[in-house]
């Protein structure tokens, strides 16, 4: 049985909402939806760091509820990439670094992106979609 990514979320090291992609039905979100959600998860990864009793922790990585993962990767520039997927869905670590990757190759190299601002970005977006579809075990839902 193939796995189900529901969003992808991209934040700003100010915790600003650059990005979001929504890839079904169960998971939608309207725009005021995603942006709380942006603002929450960046305000809990700051906040787990700094109450941690782990030395060196670097946030929270991985959210886990009953009917979705949440896994979170954050770059050393602060910016933050997030997917929600199902619960217990393999690969998601590989696919979080993959799309660092596209963000550093396709938004951070293009010379008419300005850092920080929301992404638009048509590379991006095609690339971003073979990445996610190119993993065997991710089908996405919806669109």
């Amino acid at each position: 049985m193939a796995a189900v990514i529901f969003n992808i979320f991209v934040i700003n090291k100010s915790g600003g909402l650059i990005f979001y992609k929504d890839y079904g039905t169960q998971g939608r979100l309207d725009t005021n939806d995603s942006l709380r959600l942006a603002s929450l998860w960046h305000s809990m990864h700051a906040i787990s760091k700094e109450l941690s009793p782990v030395g060196g922790c670097t946030g929270i990585e991985l959210l886990e509820a009953d009917t979705f993962d949440l896994h979170c990767f954050q770059a050393l520039t602060g910016t933050k990439i997030f997917v929600t997927a199902e619960p217990k869905t393999p690969g998601i670590d590989n696919l979080l670094k993959t799309i660092y990757e596209l963000y550093t190759d396709y938004v951070l190299k293009n010379p008419f992106y300005e850092v920080e601002m929301p992404i638009r970005c048509e590379l991006w977006d095609l690339n971003l979609a073979l990445a996610v579809r190119k993993d065997s075990k991710t089908s996405l839902v919806g669109r």
